[in-house]
């Protein structure tokens, strides 16, 4: 049965793979983006792969651009059957490098925008008595990493928030609620995160500088071969998040792969106090 799919942060990546991929197997999508001068890749893959999506600005870190958005689509279709939380920041800093207003802004964009979105669907989903949010978090959201912390603070939230609403909205309200997992994925998020790092300013002459020099050295380990390699697809994690959608009993989590679930248990279940991710870190080896 076809369903009405809003995603937020549709306009690369993830997001635009899932659009895609949705529109394939005949749902109504919704592809949404803060700039919509950044759809033209997304509608080059359309149109080259013949499917029709509704393209529409939604910016997860304003309340009434998200009305509008639900609003025009509440108006032509009377329903929203799933909410995609995909559009994210990632960053690297130290929490001591890091200013207030950077710090604000990835849990805005991360923690928040979620937030605002799903408030802004549920009430139609509770007259529904039906729904599904998706919300898309990370291992970064399951095991604390050097130099990510603030990302994955707001990641950690996300993924409280998402326990904390599974134990009600279905059994209350018949509405699921789900979170996906993934590592690492050949995106264009990594280069904009390190773009960012490099225009404020890089690795400042502080006394973090060697535990940044080693991170980003580690980061440069990862050439498009390695990626190639080791790192999963867009194509994938839209597959995992379609799953998830149409599973009839849908899980809270979706771990992306093997690897984010061996990296997980040595926190988990292997080392619950963090001493071997400690031993990882003062060896260089940091997992990302």
């Amino acid at each position: 049965m076809s369903k009405i799919i809003l995603i937020t942060g549709a306009s690369t990546g993830i997001g635009l793979e899932t659009a895609i991929q949705l529109a394939e197997q005949g749902h109504k999508v919704y592809a949404t983006m803060r700039r919509l001068e950044k759809s033209t890749l997304l509608k080059e893959s359309a149109e080259k792969r013949k499917v029709n999506l509704s393209i529409l600005q939604l910016d997860v870190l304003d309340d009434q651009s998200i009305a509008n958005c639900i609003s025009e689509i509440i108006e032509s279709d009377g329903r929203i059957d799933v909410l995609i939380n995909n559009a994210g920041a990632g960053f690297i800093r130290t929490m001591e490098q890091a200013s207030m207003d950077e710090i604000k802004h990835v849990m805005d964009v991360n923690f928040y925008g979620p937030i605002r979105c799903s408030k802004a669907v549920l009430p139609f989903m509770r007259k529904q008595k039906s729904g599904h949010i998706i919300n898309i978090s990370s291992v970064g959201g399951l095991v604390g990493q050097p130099v990510n912390e603030i990302y994955c603070a707001a990641k950690f939230a996300l993924e409280g928030l998402t326990e904390s609403l599974a134990t009600y909205l279905e059994p209350y309200f018949g509405i699921h609620i789900s979170l996906i997992e993934p590592g690492g994925v050949i995106t264009e998020f990594g280069n904009s995160l390190t773009n960012y790092f490099n225009s404020t300013g890089g690795i400042l002459d502080d006394d973090y500088k060697p535990l940044i020099e080693n991170y980003m050295s580690y980061r440069a380990t990862f050439t498009d071969e390695v990626k190639e390699k080791a790192f999963q697809k867009p194509a994938q994690i839209a597959e995992l998040i379609i799953k998830c959608m149409n599973d009839p009993h849908p899980k809270v989590r979706y771990m992306s792969s093997e690897g984010v679930a061996a990296f997980t248990k040595v926190k988990t279940s292997l080392d619950p106090d963090g001493e071997i991710l400690k031993t990882q870190v003062r060896k260089g080896v940091l997992n990302k």
